[in-house]
């Protein structure tokens, strides 16, 4: 009996090294390009060609060249807050009542409406561009943040309604049910009872939607022209070097890191809540 216990123990040490080298290699190979960015930034800005591992010497050059007044990063950082946002208010806002009416209510053209919802998911995103921006320049939205906020809600809205109506599906019925026994309207039970309890899958995806929204790029560079209402993503892609035809990748990459650091810092702070949100719906 005791060969076969030490051949087991073996194998389930190998496997467990066997995983564990599996993660490191995962781990290093999504860390590695946000690593070299890093570097980059704190590399001087004469030293870029240098591919060495660690800079000499450390240099802040960069960072602040980002935020000479000349540049405009900082009103850049402003609009990405306000666009992804509001974007994300009023992903929550209009998800939540949505994924709710698809999830509990029952009426005409139900799964019409919930596939149509899914298909415009489905559509590349650059294929709506030029009649987007055909209809705002001929209502007068180009250049605001409205331009930026309504294409990215299309985007956004499917995944919410999605993620959110599972999550109400998998709620029993009877918390509502007990709730207009006890009196409450169904108003009242969804705004007293239901919504506490979906507040893990609609954090989760809030944070999604922020993310998505803090990332997008091809509307906000087609949607504005100058350069006051640009955001992060699309100023720092526009950044040029002191000639006006060079690339400051030093600069570039100072700026990259300052975009998501922020996404990365939440992520880790809220990385359990994330989690719980997405697995909480799976379980009555």
């Amino acid at each position: 009996m005791t060969a076969p216990t030490n051949k087991s123990a073996r194998e389930l040490t190998g496997r467990r090294w066997l995983s564990t080298l599996g993660i490191v290699i995962i781990v290093v190979y999504c860390l590695a390009p946000f690593y070299w960015m890093v570097v980059s930034a704190l590399r001087q800005p004469n030293d870029q060609a240098d591919n060495s591992f660690f800079p000499s010497p450390f240099s802040m050059e960069n960072f602040a060249g980002v935020f000479r007044s000349d540049v405009g990063f900082g009103r850049s950082l402003v609009n990405s807050v306000v666009v992804a946002g509001i974007t994300t208010i009023f992903t929550l806002i209009l998800g939540t009542f949505a994924a709710y009416t698809l999830a509990r209510l029952n009426f005409r053209f139900k799964n019409l409406a919930a596939g149509i919802i899914i298909a415009t998911s489905m559509f590349p995103g650059i294929s709506l561009i030029v009649p987007l921006k055909k209809l705002f320049t001929e209502i007068g939205w180009i250049d605001s943040y409205q331009a930026m906020i309504v294409p990215s809600l299309s985007f956004a809205l499917p995944l919410a309604v999605w993620t959110l109506a599972t999550f109400f599906r998998q709620m029993p019925k009877e918390l509502e049910e007990a709730a207009m026994v006890d009196g409450l309207t169904r108003g009242q039970a969804f705004r007293k009872v239901i919504l506490p309890l979906a507040a893990p899958g609609m954090f989760t995806t809030a944070i999604i939607t922020f993310i998505a929204a803090w990332n997008e790029f091809i509307i906000a560079l087609s949607m504005v022209n100058e350069k006051e209402m640009k955001t992060a993503n699309v100023l720092v892609s526009q950044f040029t070097g002191i000639s006006g035809y060079d690339s400051p990748f030093g600069t570039k990459m100072a700026a990259g890191v300052i975009v998501t650091v922020p996404l990365v810092v939440v992520v880790l702070i809220f990385q359990r809540r994330i989690i719980a949100g997405l697995t909480a719906g799976g379980v009555k």
